[in-house]
């Protein structure tokens, strides 16, 4: 009953299109609109820090909210959605190069690209669950790690290759100012595409297959055909991930697509929470800035008269290195169902909070 309370009085739902819409109420969509335009105005306002920051999460986000497809919704496993992140990039990068296709189109023909090699490491995947789907996305990940060391008319090998900046109609969004308002429409674009989808049939059936596999069968939902779908999915989104990625920094590289960066993505659908939209983005913005937020408390310390000492030196080098891995436990330990479920229990305790309604 906490949920009905959160509606203002007189907002009856009578049909199942109304109570599945994006937004709850229309004074929610309103400020959702009014947050976006003010986000357009960013650039005029913040400086290239934050900007880079926002862009970092804009493209992280968008693979990030993927793997919730895939993991949260679908109640699959992934350990190698950095390697369908890096192979994003890659492929943009080269469609741009040797076929000379525009930018602004490759982006898209990358996702659909991973895709397809989401798809093709998914139909033996698709077949197992639990430890061992773990260890076949696990192989994945080396495998493609070790195709982007070898494929050099891929990947350019070891010396990696170059990306060019966005352009459309003459103009190239070379700058963070420029790029800024790319990631801003990409993400935006994805997140409610992302939104409708679970709103689907197609959406249902993720869901269905994930709460009870046995009884999503027995009602017709078709256990490998939904499980495939939903790796082509997460990789079509890991794709448009890496693509901006590659083309806002200008250089790819196959170093920085490690099982790392799995596991990263992972922390965000954790700590953000499983199977929630906004939670994706909760998590991936708190996967950005904690890092930031640690550089900063390691300065603060380093300041001080005992920071100085070796032996805290080092350790406060080693603290940043294993914050992930100790945010993920605390996560799991206090808040296992993310952010996202901590802010629904803020809101129905606030009953008068004024995003409630």
């Amino acid at each position: 009953m906490s949920s009905l309370a959160m509606r203002p009085c007189g907002d009856f739902r009578t049909s199942y299109k109304q109570d599945n819409t994006i937004f709850e109420t229309g004074t929610i969509r309103a400020l959702a609109v009014a947050f976006i335009a003010l986000a357009c105005t960013a650039p005029w306002v913040l400086d290239a820090y934050y900007l880079t920051l926002f862009i970092q999460i804009s493209y992280l986000g968008i693979a990030a909210l993927g793997l919730n497809i895939l993991v949260g919704f679908t109640g699959q496993i992934s350990l190698g959605h950095g390697a369908f992140f890096g192979f994003g990039a890659f492929a943009s990068a080269w469609m741009n190069t040797q076929f000379n296709i525009p930018v602004v189109f490759c982006i898209p023909l990358a996702g659909f690209l991973t895709m397809g090699v989401g798809m093709m490491f998914g139909m033996p995947a698709a077949r197992i669950k639990g430890l061992y789907l773990a260890i076949a996305t696990l192989a994945a990940q080396f495998i493609i790690e070790d195709f982007f060391a070898r494929a050099e008319w891929f990947s350019g090998g070891s010396a990696g290759s170059m990306a060019e900046p966005v352009s459309l109609f003459g103009f190239a969004f070379d700058t963070d100012e420029s790029f800024y308002f790319i990631a801003l429409f990409a993400l935006v674009f994805m997140y409610l595409w992302g939104s409708n989808l679970m709103r689907s049939r197609d959406g249902r059936a993720f869901v269905a297959v994930r709460d009870h596999y046995l009884s999503a069968e027995i009602m017709g939902v078709k256990l490998n055909k939904y499980r495939l779908l939903s790796f082509g999915i997460s990789s079509f989104y890991a794709g448009i991930g890496g693509a901006l990625y590659a083309h806002y920094l200008g250089y790819v590289s196959a170093e920085g697509f490690t099982i790392l960066m799995s596991v990263q993505f992972l922390a965000m659908v954790i700590i953000g929470g499983l199977g929630s939209v906004k939670g994706t983005l909760m998590g991936c913005v708190f996967m950005v800035l904690l890092p930031e937020v640690l550089e900063g408390g390691v300065g603060l310390m380093k300041q001080t008269e005992w920071g100085n000492i070796p032996q805290v030196v080092d350790g406060l080098a080693y603290l940043k290195e294993m914050a992930i891995g100790l945010v993920i436990i605390l996560f799991l330990i206090f808040e296992p169902q993310g952010l996202a479920h901590r802010w629904q229990q803020i809101k129905n305790y606030w009953k008068c909070y004024p995003f409630a309604y």
